[in-house]
This record gives C-alpha cells, sequence and structure tokens, in this order.
C-alpha cells in the first residue's frame, strides 16, 4: 500500500501530471496547487484521474473554500483538519501556513496552527502532513540562519512525536530530511515522495 506526498505544484501542470502519473494507493497534496488561488479549475482535471484516492490540503496561496469547492467539483477529498487510517498508520493532515510576510490567503496564527494541530494528540502510530514545517529545524530554512517555518508545528512534534512527518512550504528546503526528536521528517516539494505505508520509504 503507497502513499505518494507531495506540495508546492505552484501551477506546475507537467509537474503535478507526472505525480498523477505515478502509481500509488493515496495521493496526498500538501497545498500551494497553485499561486494565490488562481488556475485551481486546472489543476482539477490532472487530480481527478487519480479521483476518490486523492486528497488535498490547502496551502498558505489557497483558501480552505477553494480547495473545498476544487474537491467537491472533481471528485476529491479535503483532507484539511482530517485524519484516515491507511495501512498500519494514522494519517493526519493540517493545511495553511503560519504567517508570512507576503500576506497570503491560506494563513493561521500560531494560536490558530496549537488548537488545530491538538485534534490529533493521541493518535498511533502517527503520520502527519502538514503545508507548514517546524520553525528553527532543516526543513524551514530558507538560507542559512533564516527560518520561516511555525513554532506550533515544532512543539506539536516535540511533545507528540509521530513517526513521520511530511511538509513543504519553502522552497529552498525542499527533498531535505530531518529527525526531530523521534520523528523522521521530510520536506516532500513538488518532487514528492513515495512512502510504502507497511514497510520503508521510496523516492518518487
Amino acid at each position: 500500500m503507497k502513499l505518494l506526498i507531495f506540495s508546492d505544484i505552484h501551477g506546475d501542470l507537467g509537474a503535478l501530471a507526472r505525480m498523477m502519473d505515478t502509481e500509488a494507493d493515496y495521493y496526498v497534496s500538501a497545498g500551494d496547487l497553485v499561486n494565490f488561488g488562481r488556475g485551481l479549475d486546472r489543476c482539477g482535471p490532472i487530480l481527478a484521474r487519480r479521483a476518490n484516492r486523492v486528497y488535498v490540503l490547502p496551502g498558505n496561496h489557497e483558501t480552505t473554500a477553494q480547495i473545498a469547492g476544487l474537491c467537491r467539483d472533481f471528485g476529491l477529498h479535503d483532507f484539511h483538519q482530517q485524519h484516515a487510517h491507511w495501512g498500519r498508520y494514522r494519517v493526519a493532515g493540517l493545511g495553511y501556513s503560519n504567517p508570512t510576510p507576503f500576506h497570503t490567503p491560506g494563513e493561521y496564527t500560531e494560536a490558530e496552527l496549537a488548537s488545530k494541530l491538538e485534534s490529533f494528540a493521541g493518535l498511533a502510530p502517527l503520520l502527519l502532513i502538514c503545508h507548514c514545517p517546524p520553525q528553527g529545524t532543516a526543513l524551514d530554512q530558507i538560507r542559512p540562519g533564516l527560518h520561516a517555518g511555525s513554532t506550533a508545528v515544532r512543539d506539536f512534534l516535540l511533545r507528540e512525536q509521530p513517526e513521520l512527518f511530511f511538509c513543504g512550504h519553502i522552497h529552498e528546503a525542499a527533498g531535505v530530511h530531518a529527525a526531530i526528536g523521534k520523528t523522521q521528517a521530510m520536506n516532500v516539494g513538488k518532487q514528492g515522495w513515495l512512502l510504502d505505508l507497511n514497510q520503508d520509504r521510496e523516492e518518487a
């Protein structure tokens, strides 16, 4: 049973098509399919090729209403603030980011992120997918010494120690792995990551 996780397509329909060409049992788009909500209708038919196996989170470039509409119109699953039982994992998803300097439509305060993450506390073994990476790690580093991730996500990971964590948002950290306590974590980027839900991980 395989799960393909990807993020930050930002309107690159060729990259999105490559994700849908990859064979998997479940697909999670971890946010930012487009820029500032524009062009989601062009992503819909590509995602619809895998239809009821596709789960979508809003990034900071989409609103919850836009993603709900996309999922409704194209037969996809809105995975924002939801969780499911796939393979041996409890898989949970949370979209949006912490505040950015760009005033994008999908931003939460750190307090809001912390509150929404709390609904996943105690799930085990947990595989958590967020658009936003944890603050102060390799996953949110824009350049040496400059980090832009979420303190709420970091605090949740340190406290709950999910087995696996995947994110996007910070393009400069795409493909980067990190250990956060016992949690194995990765910023997947638009290249994606293919995970065997029963055994080991392998790259898409």
